[in-house]
């Protein structure tokens, strides 16, 4: 016994001495900002020297792939795993929700001792237990949804164009105001937490909502691009999109807004060195795809969105001095999903073993042994609500890329195919000169999408639970409501939400409006067979019904307002545990 005793104070005092060298882990993400963004990329207007320093100092992939649209490429990055095997499908429509039973970069780098905090946009859910603190984080300020100032962020929404100013955002799943601009507050939250953090390994997932719209931003950023002509001084006969004067009012925003951006990394950074943890520290970034409106991305086709390179193809730095002192391009095709076995592997975590894992260490690649990398084929789909045969779809293997933007009983010669050493802009299809091979990327686009879309959590979409004990009240978002496609702020719309009423008994419930209702009608509420009425006298922006009994279920929670022959849905549900 004495000699277990011994031995197991030595692991433990080992393990202390140990932690130290485990490296930090800061994961920055930016959002809508596109390949062309970034000086370090040859955008002659945009200077942002601190990320241009950071591009000098890492490891840069120059084939690096993300999703067409941000909650997917989210889900991928934080668990290694195509989206849809997470439940998640789309950026709204109640596609954005990632299962609880996936593992995260944070649990997995939790189960090997370090503190994890996200400040900025998740994207996988706004309800327990899909939260960032359901989901490993044990520090988190964020807003809801895809955005602030969207549907879903209601706590930002009726701010319109004062959205990123002085928000109420969300610690730890609970709303809490703060005062200042968007940018700037995720970073200063970032940099509280590296300095609660110092003495013991931390991932810090940074993920600004910038440069996303509402394209709102300080002055004194916005004055430094005002007079810049975003379309000029690209002479290197690289396709370029044509941008309307609106298109260039945009990007000066958005240019603007990555600076300001730059600026607050720079206090990151500034930071890991008063800390003197700089060198001990994997920085990474990279952003999660194309840009929403045209303007330069480097000769690519198509923005946000889309299956082409210029919807998927971004930026991606990685700097840890302490093992990785040279800075290098490695040209291999790399994708988000290989962030998390990467992580795992520099970390010393270990993977979960119950599920698959799409993506592949990159650290083979880092130390210059290409030759156990094995190519593997990249699928790319997204169009709103589900996956759409042959539509915005994509198999990329080697240099060659089909692209599906047809019909589901489409011939192959209706599909384009490119080879992306020769033509990196993807204008030069081949499919007719190399049927063959167009059909042997077919089987396997065929194979991924078939697959993919039968994956259990796509199938049995996550659940929002009410009746617990870690969120009471409950409100029903927007964002994650179902229903009509492309449900948004209509207010005459059918809309739903997927719940688990885990506990049987009575609840208070608040509906919000867009606007008031009219009087005279009914509220009406279904949970499955059960359906409640209430009528309602009045002309007002809330309804509210006491004490409503919801029987323990699994389903749809329908509401509706209905008054002379018209149904009004909410804009938001509130729901809080009366007995």
């Amino acid at each position: 016994m004495r000699l277990l005793f011994i031995t197991t104070l030595f692991f433990t005092q080992l393990s202390f001495f140990q932690s130290p060298t485990q490296p930090n882990v800061l994961l920055i993400i930016t959002d809508d900002q596109g390949y062309g963004d970034l000086g370090f990329m040859g955008n002659p207007h945009i200077k942002p020297p601190v990320l241009d320093q950071l591009a000098q100092e890492s490891i840069r992939l120059t084939n690096f792939y993300v999703s067409p649209v941000c909650a997917p490429t989210r889900s991928s990055l934080m668990t290694g795993r195509y989206s849809l095997r997470t439940g998640v499908h789309d950026t709204y429509n109640g596609g954005a929700t990632m299962a609880t039973s996936e593992v995260t970069i944070a649990e997995m780098l939790k189960d090997a001792g370090y503190r994890t905090g996200i400040f900025g946009k998740w994207h996988l859910g706004d309800n327990y237990p899909s939260r960032p603190n359901d989901q490993g984080f044990d520090e988190s300020v964020i807003h809801l949804s895809g955005g602030m100032g969207q549907v879903g962020d209601f706590t930002t929404f009726f701010q319109k164009d004062s959205s990123y100013y002085d928000p109420v955002l969300w610690h730890n799943g609970k709303q809490q105001a703060y005062e200042g601009y968007c940018s700037d507050i995720f970073a200063k939250q970032a940099i509280d937490f590296i300095k609660s953090n110092q003495q013991e390994p931390f991932f810090c997932y940074l993920s600004f909502n910038a440069p996303h719209t509402p394209l709102q931003v300080p002055d004194k950023y916005y004055q430094m691009y005002e007079d810049i002509d975003p379309s000029a001084g690209f002479d290197d006969g690289k396709p370029f999109p044509e941008m309307s004067e609106k298109n260039k009012e945009d990007a000066r925003k958005v240019y603007a807004m990555v600076t300001n951006i730059d600026d607050n990394l720079g206090k990151v950074f500034s930071t890991l060195d008063e800390m003197n943890i700089a060198d001990n520290t994997i920085i990474i970034f990279m952003t999660d795809n194309g840009p929403q409106q045209p303007r330069y991305v480097g000769g690519m086709r198509g923005r946000k969105g889309s299956v082409y390179r210029g919807g998927v193809r971004v930026p991606f730095l990685l700097r840890y001095p302490a093992q990785y002192g040279q800075s290098q391009d490695i040209a291999t095709t790399a994708a988000h999903m290989d962030v998390f076995p990467t992580l795992a592997e520099l970390c010393g975590a270990n993977l979960p073993i119950n599920r698959a894992i799409d993506g592949h260490s990159l650290v083979p690649l880092f130390e210059g042994q290409s030759v156990s990398w094995v190519e593997r084929p990249l699928f790319f789909s997204w169009t709103r609500k589900y996956p759409e045969l042959y539509r915005n779809v994509a198999l990329q293997q080697g240099d060659y890329k089909l692209v599906g933007q047809t019909s589901y009983n489409a011939e192959i010669t209706d599909f384009e195919l490119f080879n992306l050493k020769d033509d990196p802009y993807e204008q030069q299809n081949l499919v007719v000169e190399k049927t063959e091979l167009a059909l042997q990327l077919k089987q396997g686009l065929d194979q991924h999408f078939f697959e993919l879309i039968q994956s259990p959590n796509l199938i049995s979409p996550p659940m929002v639970v009410i009746g617990s004990n870690q969120e009471d009240p409950v409100v029903l978002n927007r964002n994650d409501a179902g229903g009509e496609r492309g449900i948004w702020a209509q207010e005459d719309i059918f809309g739903k939400w997927l719940v688990e009423v885990s506990r049987e008994g009575h609840y208070n419930l608040s509906f919000r409006f867009l606007n008031p209702v009219k009087p005279g009608g009914e509220m009406v509420l279904e949970t499955e067979t059960l359906i409640q009425q209430m009528k309602n006298a009045d002309s007002s922006e809330t309804i509210v019904m006491n004490n409503v009994y919801l029987p323990k279920m699994k389903g749809d929670l329908i509401p509706f307002y209905e008054a002379e022959g018209e149904r009004t849905f909410p804009f938001w549900v509130e729901i809080k545990q009366a007995d």
